[in-house]
């Protein structure tokens, strides 16, 4: 095994700390207290061709695979600057398109979502469903030559940035299907069609990408805009799902990461009895212990890309790798903002506000139970619980 990185991996690694000496960490929190969607650095982003990393370069990405993606996320969050946004764009819908949609859809939409002119965001959460995906309510019924989209969706990142939407909706009812995964198609829904709207979510959670209600009310769409094969979605949705764990991961490593650095600085340097307060133990040992966490948990997410890029079973690694950053990530943050005192409540060292990010993705996309669930059932063979 080599855990060395090559010359292009760690260049986009690094990309993080290069962007961020433009748009800082202190102008992503501006952003994000305002629940305002981080344009300049999207942009920047966009132009210096990280969009379409997962892309196959013929339609405007990079080739590249889960790795180097896992890599910049990680590399974004280590400077407190994560984009939320490629999660649901970059890493679960472009590549959903590149890999399953037709000819005409990837040259239709891949080199502008690539470019960054076009946003892409992900509608599968139901409120009446939430993690049981296979109650979902939103069924697009054909007539003729078109089908006719109704129902809503919830918790859509980015919903008011996008131009497009990949929606998962049933296009037969569960009572008229043999197995209980059939009759699921995934559409692009262009967000501004006749019927789509949209309703924002009120969260407490300081992020700059809002979270919206969506509805449709009798949505026209047709076969080209099915990715995939029509009652056949489900065969390949969850390609997108280890992908966006992967990546939520490495955000959770790199806030960890971040926030422990500053601490370890901070420690340092702030001076209360008879010298820095770094050197108490008691301040010492927890920060230890949370860098511990944060870099196992990178390991993991790490294996899990490798697993991913190579077509070898990631489910297993994926979530592990989901529970572990997100418990480390949580638990740097609390370890720092214990070692700051009263000021990492404070807005000018934006402590608190990653702890909120970081706990959000304890429970988002996919809580922790869930995969405790199937992490029980797959790896250790013992009674599925749900």
């Amino acid at each position: 095994m080599n855990f060395e990185l090559n010359d292009e991996q760690r260049m986009i690694y690094e990309y993080g700390d290069q962007v961020a000496k433009t748009f800082d960490q202190s102008y992503w929190l501006k952003k994000a207290r305002k629940s305002e969607f981080p344009k300049e650095l999207w942009d920047q982003v966009s132009e210096d061709g990280f969009m379409g990393i997962m892309v196959p370069e013929e339609y405007g990405g990079a080739g590249l695979g889960m790795m180097e993606m896992a890599l910049l996320m990680e590399g974004l969050a280590n400077n407190g600057i994560p984009l939320l946004s490629m999660v649901v764009g970059s890493t679960m819908s472009l590549p959903m398109i590149a890999d399953h949609g037709s000819e005409a859809m990837k040259q239709k939409y891949l080199p502008d979502a690539c470019a960054g002119k076009t946003l892409f965001c992900f509608a599968i959460t139901e409120a009446t469903a939430g993690t049981n995906t296979i109650r979902i309510n939103s069924i697009a019924k054909q007539k003729g030559d078109r089908y006719y989209l109704n129902g809503s969706k919830t918790f859509i990142t980015s919903a008011d940035e996008s131009d497009y939407a990949l929606v998962v909706a049933r296009t037969r009812p569960h009572t008229e299907v043999d197995r209980k995964t059939d009759g699921f198609t995934l559409f692009i829904v262009d967000m501004k069609a006749k019927g789509v709207s949209m309703t924002p979510l009120e969260m407490g959670v300081v992020l700059p990408e809002q979270q919206f209600q969506l509805f449709f009310d009798d949505v026209e769409l047709t076969e080209d805009d099915v990715i995939g094969t029509v009652d056949k979605g489900f065969d390949i949705l969850f390609e997108s799902l280890n992908p966006e764990r992967i990546v939520v991961s490495t955000m959770c490593t790199g806030v960890g990461r971040l926030a422990l650095n500053r601490a370890a600085e901070y420690a340092s340097e702030r001076e209360v009895f008879n010298g820095p307060i770094g050197a108490y133990q008691g301040l010492q040992h927890p920060l230890a212990q949370a860098k511990t966490h944060i870099e196992v948990a990178s390991l993991m997410a790490r294996q899990a890309a490798w697993l991913y890029d190579n077509k070898k079973s990631a489910g297993e690694a994926s979530s592990m790798a989901k529970i572990a950053a997100a418990d480390a990530g949580m638990e740097a943050v609390d370890a720092a903002l214990q070692c700051f005192g009263g000021n990492g409540f404070t807005d000018d060292y934006g402590l608190y506000d990653m702890y909120s990010m970081v706990r959000l993705l304890k429970t988002a996309p996919i809580n922790k139970e869930m995969l405790l669930n199937y992490i029980a059932e797959k790896s250790l063979g013992m009674p599925r619980s749900y």
